[in-house]
């Protein structure tokens, strides 16, 4: 019962500390990783949520809860991450449905884009020394992956290409 407590407590706090799912992954990574999960297992897990479909950060909680306590940690972690937004997301509709004319709304959104860029480059570099150090083959696979959304490839494909050229680079080594 204790682990469930955590669990639901760690993914509520992570859900209202962060501003989408990708920019958590930063905290979650620092609030999960010894906790409830090895490193090893969180960055399986970054690469698992990522290529299947839906939302990265919910997939990525109920790893992490079944990882830590089966199902029943699962299905905490699950909704210890949609509580927070979904009340978040009603109270701000209500005050922005009010405010919906106001000039300054469309500015501050504008605003939280650089930020948010600004973390999930962050949050990518943490993952990317400690997925494996930074290594020719980490830099090729990173201008790779720079080129690729240049010319806007769907992510799962890149993820997905990316990791078969690791199994055959890494299993010729």
């Amino acid at each position: 019962m204790d682990t469930l407590l955590q669990l639901f407590w760690t993914f509520i706090k992570v859900n209202l500390l962060s501003t989408s799912g990708p920019a958590s992954v930063g905290l979650l990574y620092h609030e999960a990783v010894g906790r409830f999960v090895t490193e090893a297992e969180f960055v399986q897990a970054v690469g698992f949520s990522s290529v299947l479909p839906g939302s990265d950060a919910l997939q990525l909680a109920m790893y992490i809860g079944y990882a830590a306590a089966g199902i029943p940690g699962g299905l905490v972690a699950l909704t210890g991450s949609i509580l927070p937004p979904t009340l978040i997301i009603l109270g701000v509709t209500m005050i922005l449905h009010r405010l919906r004319r106001e000039a300054w709304v469309g500015s501050f959104v504008e605003g939280l884009t650089p930020a948010i860029a600004v973390l999930m480059v962050f949050t990518a570099w943490k993952i990317f020394e400690k997925g494996g150090g930074v290594s020719t083959f980490g830099w090729a696979m990173a201008a790779v992956s720079f080129a690729a959304m240049w010319f806007k490839v769907p992510e799962r494909i890149v993820i997905i290409l990316a990791g078969i050229i690791g199994v055959i680079f890494f299993s010729l080594s």
